[in-house]
């Protein structure tokens, strides 16, 4: 009887050692099949259609005719048929950096808004500090606190146009103190009146953030800095500002953005055409394209405004981690 060899036949799915593999490419290592979790099959990417076509029509579209708009020769003797407007490329943009103010606007727009935030941020950490603990009649003065941030912003710019007029309630305060006053609304001064409103205003948005941040501080950790005998300071130092870490820096990036782009504020405190001193890139663009009906070059000042922005906005967003998955990785 002769002998005879069994040879087992290759496996069609590819199967080694009882772990399935992908299939093996020509001279290569086998590909490995990605499994979707039941979450990432069941995810119907349909439903994100409304949000698609509403992000299109509202961010999209603008978007692309203003910087169609900021390509062409735009005024008033155009608008009309605006599409056959003569096309002079990046002329607009050109004209705006080296024959408008619109570097000396940014440069007031940036320092305003960098000012302004600064000096905002201690005024709400020591509100927030000051209402943290319980005491009589803390929800009033809680209350009372938010009156400048929930006021809109052409109450408050008529407000203090009113009170900074010559000879009004400003100028009698600072004269019975011996203090000199001077134009408020118009000259140098006026740039430090936009940004004294400004925080006036303002400074509730970072004790909201702030007094956020001190409640998701941990009840234990206030008894084991007391059970170790932190004093107060070095409690408030190495205890508390840790946990106002993220809150602090949120409200500055916020704060920052919405400094940048006021206009309503400077606009009612101001007036039109405003002051060399107080003329923010939001005002500027706004007197170029209703005032010179320059629509064209304020298009184009828009968009030199939107990449501005976008500096502090990108990392707005990688502070709140809107890029992540739900699970904290990126997709």
């Amino acid at each position: 009887m002769s002998e005879t060899t069994v040879v087992a036949p290759e496996s069609v799915t590819g199967e080694q050692g009882g772990s399935p593999v992908g299939p093996r490419p020509a001279g290569g290592r086998p590909a490995r099949r990605r499994t979707k979790t039941v979450q990432e099959r069941n995810r119907p990417l349909w439903l994100l259609l409304p949000g698609g076509i509403l992000m299109v029509l509202v961010i999209v579209v603008p978007l692309v005719v203003a910087v169609l708009m900021s390509t062409l020769d735009l005024d008033q003797y155009t608008l009309q048929s605006w599409l056959q407007a003569p096309f002079i490329g990046l002329q607009n943009y050109v004209e705006a950096v080296a024959k408008s103010p619109f570097l000396h606007s940014m440069w007031i727009s940036v320092s305003f808004a960098v000012i302004a935030a600064v000096v905002t941020l201690p005024i709400g950490v020591a509100a927030a500090l000051a209402t943290q603990n319980r005491f009589r009649g803390r929800g009033l003065v809680r209350s009372l606190f938010l009156i400048p941030y929930v006021l809109p912003a052409f109450v408050v710019g008529t407000l203090w146009r009113t009170m900074l007029q010559p000879g009004g309630v400003v100028d009698s305060v600072l004269s019975g103190m011996g203090m000199h006053t001077g134009l408020w609304l118009n000259g140098p001064q006026s740039y430090w009146a936009l940004i004294a409103v400004q925080i006036w205003t303002s400074w509730p948005f970072f004790y909201l953030l702030v007094l956020a941040g001190l409640q998701s501080v941990d009840h234990e950790v206030h008894e084991a800095a007391a059970l170790d005998g932190a004093l107060w300071w070095t409690k408030l130092r190495y205890v508390i500002f840790p946990y106002l870490k993220g809150p602090v820096t949120l409200a500055l990036i916020i704060a920052f953005l919405h400094n940048i782009n006021a206009f309503t504020l400077p606009f009612v405190l101001f007036g039109v055409p405003a002051p060399q001193d107080v003329e923010v890139l939001p005002v500027l663009t706004y007197v170029t394209s209703f005032q010179s009906f320059r629509f064209g070059l304020s298009a184009a000042m828009a968009i030199l405004s939107l990449v501005l922005i976008a500096i502090p906005l990108f990392a707005y967003l990688r502070a709140v981690r809107l890029d992540t998955g739900e699970d904290g990785r990126r997709p």
